[in-house]
């Protein structure tokens, strides 16, 4: 290569990383990656299937999935269910020749990746502005009454009927869903899988965590998630990353740093 050439090369190579870097599947290990929405959302719009096109033309293996909380389903299968749906999605990439394969989450699909550590023998999780603690405070006060009613609505075998229920999320308030309360009363147990500190001391420490917090993310949801990164399990690999982004934003920005981690994590 003459001198000319190499520096044109190195121009492009500094310009474009990501393009002229070989995606996963080219260099002969496919990575296969497990995305979660957030809370009332869905995997075929905005910035989460932005996300995770973004993996798949990085020659990623993606399971994008609907999740019980989206805005279709509105917690109509139990936690175990969910945990059943996450470990499909697991075996279906592995089957397609995922030789590594990890679970990605947003906002409440954060907490509950953190939460799939303890269940799912995966090679590492990612957890992008995890939200929706149910052991906080403030969601207690928020649906403390809604939770009680769909519990009496089991308890006088109604459980499996939908019914109008409340949720709730910090930009949004609190906000009417019809969901099935015997299921219900799974997502929003204060000792369950949405605890995010009970996620947290679960999770298995063979599981490393991408654990990332945006700069421009609410600030009390900021410190919150600042907070929690220390009580991570203790992994070489887990690391803390904060985009330049709001809650909102932080999947898509976020991407260029969870295909270097996934890579490296891979690599080991």
């Amino acid at each position: 290569m003459t001198t000319i050439a190499r520096i044109i090369f190195q121009v492009i190579l500094a310009v474009f990383p990501a393009t002229v870097a070989l995606p996963a599947i080219a260099q002969g290990n496919p990575i296969g990656i497990v995305v979660m929405h957030g809370k009332g959302g869905l995997p075929t719009f905005g910035y989460v299937a932005n996300f995770a096109r973004t993996m798949e033309e990085r020659g990623y293996l993606v399971a994008n999935l609907e999740m019980p909380w989206s805005r279709k389903r509105n917690y109509d299968v139990p936690v175990e269910r969910g945990e059943q749906e996450v470990e499909t999605a697991v075996a279906g990439l592995r089957a397609k020749g995922a030789k590594k394969v990890f679970i990605a989450g947003h906002s409440q699909g954060g907490i509950f990746a953190l939460h799939m550590a303890s269940k799912s023998y995966v090679d590492g999780v990612i957890a992008m502005a995890p939200g929706g603690d149910v052991a906080n405070r403030v969601f207690q006060e928020n649906l403390g009454s809604s939770v009680a009613r769909a519990k009496r609505l089991v308890a006088a075998g109604k459980g499996n009927e939908r019914a109008q229920l409340e949720d709730y999320e910090g930009s949004k308030g609190r906000y009417s869903i019809d969901a099935v309360p015997a299921a219900y009363v799974t997502w929003f147990d204060t000792d369950g899988a949405m605890n995010m500190y009970r996620a947290a001391r679960a999770a298995s420490p063979r599981v490393p965590v991408l654990w990332i917090v945006g700069q421009n993310e609410h600030p009390g949801l900021r410190r919150w998630n600042l907070d929690m990164y220390p009580r991570l399990p203790d992994n070489p690999l887990t690391q803390l990353y904060e985009p330049i982004a709001d809650h909102v934003g932080t999947p898509n920005a976020s991407a260029d740093e969870i295909v270097r981690w996934t890579r490296e994590v891979a690599s080991k």
